[in-house]
Parts: C-alpha cells; sequence; structure tokens
C-alpha cells in the first residue's frame, strides 16, 4: 500500500471483491433497486422473535449469500471485519460468535461499511490475509428506538429525518481476480459544524462528506468528470444539497455525477421522510446495485462515500453537537482498468 499525500491509500497489489451479499427487509423490497437484492424477507421481524434477532437473520443471509457466490467457506476466510449500530455491536459480536472466524470490531456509525472495506482491503494488500469478510447491518427496529424515539410511541417525524435502512450487506476482499477492484480509500477526519439535532443527521454529516470528498479529489490530482458516480452513503434528500453547495464554494462541482445512497434505496412516494439511513443504507446500494453494474462494466469508476453520525442515545440529551465522519473508497469495473 502507498499513501498518496494526506489520506488517501493506494493499494499496490491487485484488490478484488470476490462476490456481495445482499439481505433487505420488506419495505427495502419495495423499492426501485429491489431485483439487486439477494434476499429479501417479507416481515420486518424475518421472522425471528426479537428486533435485535432480526437484525442477525439479516446480516447472516447477506454473509451465506457472499460465501455462497464466492465458493467459499467459512473456514477460508481468514479475518471477519463487521460493524452495526446496536450497543456495543452486539449484531456483529453474536455473528462472530457463530462463525468463528478471526473478528474485529469496527464501529463508525453509517460510515462502517466502508471503514470495513478500506480497513479489508488493506490488510489483503499488505499479506496479513488472503480472504477478509466484511459486513454490516441495521434495522429500523433496533436503530430506531436507540437514537430517536420508541418506535411504538407512533410520533410525526421531522421532514429532516431520516429513516433507518433495514438490511445487511456482505463482500470478500481478495487478491484473487474478480470483476470488481478496490483500488484507493480515503479515511475520513472527524468533522462538527454544530449541529446538535439528531433527527437532522443529513445536515450534520454533510460537512464531513464534503472534507473527505475534498481531500480525495487534492490527494489524488482527479476531477469529478473522471467518475461514473460519486455516492455518499446516507446524507438523504436534506444533506445533499448542502454537499454539493459546499463543494461548490470550493470551487469542485460533483453535481452531474453525485447521488445519495439514501435516496436511492426508497422510492419519492414511500414513507421514509428525507430517505434512507443506517450501515445497511450504503451496504445493500453498493453491494447490490452498484456491484452489479460495475461487474457487467456499465459503470467504469465509482467512489463510494459512507457518511456516520458519531452520537448514541445519550449524546443528545447532554446538549452535544454531533461529531460526523465519513470514508471513501474507490472502486473500479475490472472490464476495464483504467489508469
Amino acid at each position: 500500500m502507498s499513501k498518496v499525500r494526506k489520506q488517501t491509500w493506494r493499494f499496490d497489489h491487485p484488490i478484488y471483491l470476490a462476490a456481495t451479499g445482499t439481505a433487505v427487509g420488506p419495505l427495502e423490497a419495495k423499492g426501485p433497486l429491489v431485483e439487486s437484492f439477494d434476499k429479501k424477507f417479507e416481515h420486518l421481524d424475518c421472522g425471528e422473535q426479537t428486533w435485535s434477532k432480526a437484525e442477525r437473520a439479516l446480516m447472516r443471509r447477506s454473509i451465506s449469500a457472499c460465501l455462497a457466490k464466492a465458493g467459499k467457506v467459512e473456514g477460508d476466510i481468514d479475518l471477519f471485519l463487521a460493524g452495526d449500530l446496536m450497543d456495543q455491536s452486539v449484531t456483529s459480536n453474536f455473528i462472530a460468535r457463530e462463525n468463528r472466524i478471526p473478528f474485529l470490531g469496527m464501529f463508525g456509525a453509517c460510515s462502517t461499511s466502508m471503514e470495513t472495506l478500506a480497513t479489508g482491503a488493506q490488510l489483503v494488500d499488505s499479506g496479513f490475509a488472503d480472504n477478509v469478510l466484511c459486513a454490516v447491518s441495521s434495522h429500523n427496529a433496533t436503530a430506531e428506538r436507540q437514537f430517536r424515539y420508541p418506535t411504538e410511541y407512533g410520533g410525526p417525524t421531522k421532514l429532516t429525518q431520516t429513516f433507518t435502512v433495514t438490511g445487511a450487506g456482505a463482500t470478500i476482499v481478495t487478491r484473487e481476480p474478480g470483476k470488481v477492484l478496490v483500488k484507493e480509500a480515503t479515511i475520513g477526519r472527524v468533522i462538527d459544524w454544530g449541529i446538535d439535532d439528531a433527527s437532522n443527521l443529513g445536515t450534520a454529516m454533510a460537512p464531513a462528506a464534503a472534507d473527505t470528498i475534498w481531500t480525495h479529489f487534492q490527494d489524488t490530482g482527479r476531477k469529478p468528470e473522471d467518475y461514473d458516480l460519486i455516492v455518499t452513503g446516507d446524507l438523504s434528500s436534506v444533506g445533499s444539497p448542502i454537499l454539493d453547495e459546499i463543494l461548490l464554494e470550493k470551487g469542485l462541482d460533483i453535481t452531474n455525477v453525485h447521488q445519495d445512497c439514501g435516496t436511492m434505496v426508497y422510492t419519492s412516494d414511500q414513507p421514509v421522510s428525507a430517505g434512507g439511513s443506517g450501515c445497511a443504507c450504503s451496504a445493500v446500494v453498493t453491494y447490490g446495485y452498484l456491484y452489479n453494474r460495475l461487474s457487467e462494466g456499465s459503470l467504469k469508476r465509482v467512489l463510494v462515500v459512507a457518511t456516520g453520525a458519531l452520537l448514541n442515545s445519550s449524546t443528545p440529551k447532554e446538549k452535544e453537537t454531533i461529531p460526523c465522519i465519513a470514508h471513501a473508497v474507490l472502486l473500479e469495473s475490472a472490464k476495464e482498468v483504467q489508469p
């Protein structure tokens, strides 16, 4: 691995995604990307007795789909990197208890999808592992009760509020040739612009996304037109235009190539307020829709910028502002490797 200027890693060896797996809940299965998901649960409980077990079912099924498509079993995996939004990342911990793969639990809130992927690629590139399994999950009923209010309350939501995606995504990072390359990763800084409203996370996270994207372009010397897509994690319909405006003020125009996973995963008429959020938001879009398009070559170069709000259920009550972060990973189609 080579460090490019301040915050970007460029991998010295060809690093591939061997396969991906996704699982989603019933609302996500009614969205525009339904055909790209491997497992669609018909009910929010995923056939389990508790919401926490339902989230485990999502991660479990995304991993099993990923392993099956890669033609691998758990014994072929050297390391398991995973994270989620539940207290102490218990979904990931309990899945690691089942699969017994050497485990590194990771947390970057909703940025964890790209945090695990970047770290997994670095470990494979450095030779410390041959196959790394990366997975994240979120569930609307587990996350909403922690960070907003009890779901049973049924109170009105603000128009700025996002809707936690019920889903999970997994991938295997390897040097074995595959259809999608992991080329670079830009590791974000924690940015806090003083937003203290947990119902307005898109606004809070937009400056962190802008900082990472700006740094990525400064480090690499590329221009927005060098990318087919720049997708952010879950800025939603509120945070996305703020991101574009911040970058425009710095002289960087990404408006022609920028989309947000939080608005891609749902239709405009679904009851999700400003759009999707959660660890699974960027994961199911990246490991489903984007992976498929990169595999077939209809997309050549995509920068995935997963965003995360680093708060817990107590800090808003303590009048703390919301520190945020964004990590970016550059994915390229192996059908046409670009310079």
